[in-house]
């Protein structure tokens, strides 16, 4: 390697830590593209209608914050008043949980009770996990400016990039040599095609796991019923893992009440999901990159083990942008476009022609020396 390309193999290796360093920024910034993109497709909608795009973007946001202000408004009262009740009967409910563990210690014997020893600590941990959310009040609170703050910055940049997107985009695309930028353009209007498709059908799809939750919780008489579809329809914001966490709450409400009630909420998620699956996916995620379920599941935990909580929610955008770029630039651009070194069949037949020439030659002239001796 000559001196230069040493040179810029180690400002790539330096670039790659300062990212590393500064990921959570990048993923706020991620989080923030994929916010602008979408209400960007609203804002084009009312310049349509001859809006200026300043006033359609205060429009935008004027609508978003009258939304969240209205769902706050109508559940949050409904959402403190069961966390309160839950409050009130959870010491009940590790009590009622201690008891069962006793009688369960009783009843199994030793040597299969060893091999479920998750029963024996699973109250304990409740408690301790309780214990330290008290203790750690003030910890709590940092975490909580820390969310505040990240919020904030996370709007202000959706402003920015919405506000005029075409230099960032251009800068971006000046990134990549002359000849390659009209097929980046190409593959950032894929990119936000799709992700706009899949927010939209995602959000529909939260919304009707929502109500279909409540709905069912609420006939089965399971506590909590609006904190458990709240928690469904957030949760399936993340495929495939989502639905099995959102089941775990209401499971061990309904546990604590009857064990037929616990198997009727099981029925009824493992059927919601089957309406989701069947009926609501393919009629709402048309326009969604289609994932393979197995690269879904390790995105997820992949990008929650290296990311965290902002991980975990930015995975699905995340893969689709890679899974484009891997489609786009890695297959069509360089592997379809790939021409080694072929050798043609004619090309072949001469050298094999030629090899059997120099054999006939070889055993002529063995002959000739043979017949003069």
């Amino acid at each position: 390697m000559r001196f230069g390309q040493w040179i810029g193999l180690f400002a790539l290796v330096v670039s790659l830590y300062i990212l590393w360093q500064i990921r959570q920024v990048v993923l706020v910034v991620f989080a923030s593209i994929v916010l602008a993109t979408v209400l960007n497709q609203f804002v084009l909608f009312l310049q349509k209608f001859r809006i200026k795009r300043g006033l359609a973007i205060a429009i935008s946001f004027s609508l978003l914050l009258i939304i969240i202000a209205s769902f706050l408004a109508l559940i949050a009262p409904q959402i403190v008043d069961q966390l309160q009740q839950f409050t009130d009967f959870a010491p009940n409910a590790l009590e009622r949980m201690r008891t069962w563990n006793n009688w369960l210690q009783n009843a199994i014997p030793d040597q299969l009770l060893e091999n479920i020893r998750g029963l024996r600590t699973l109250t304990q941990g409740l408690q301790s996990w309780l214990n330290q959310l008290v203790n750690n009040f003030f910890a709590l609170l940092s975490r909580s400016l820390n969310i505040v703050l990240t919020l904030l910055l996370f709007l202000v940049l959706t402003i920015m990039l919405l506000t005029d997107p075409a230099p960032y985009r251009q800068g971006f695309i000046l990134l990549f040599p002359a000849f390659y930028r009209p097929r980046v353009s190409e593959i950032l209007s894929e990119c936000e095609t799709s992700l706009v498709g899949w927010i939209k059908g995602t959000l529909l799809t939260m919304c009707l796991i929502a109500c279909l939750s409540y709905v069912g919780l609420l006939i089965l008489g399971v506590r909590l019923p609006l904190v458990n579809a709240l928690l469904a329809g957030l949760l399936e914001f993340i495929p495939n893992v989502g639905p099995t966490l959102s089941l775990i709450p209401p499971l061990l409400l309904a546990l604590l009440d009857a064990p037929w009630k616990a198997a009727a909420v099981v029925a009824l998620y493992f059927g919601i999901q089957q309406v989701e699956s069947l009926i609501i996916v393919p009629l709402v995620m048309k326009s969604q990159v289609s994932l393979l379920p197995a690269v879904t599941i390790l995105s997820v935990v992949i990008f929650a083990q290296f990311f965290g909580f902002l991980g975990l929610f930015l995975a699905i955008p995340l893969v689709i942008v890679f899974q484009i770029c891997i489609k786009e630039i890695l297959v069509k651009d360089i592997l379809n476009n790939w021409q080694g070194n072929t050798i043609s069949k004619r090309q072949l037949k001469n050298e094999d022609n030629g090899s059997a020439n120099r054999t006939l030659e070889g055993s002529t002239v063995g002959a000739r020396s043979d017949t003069k001796e």
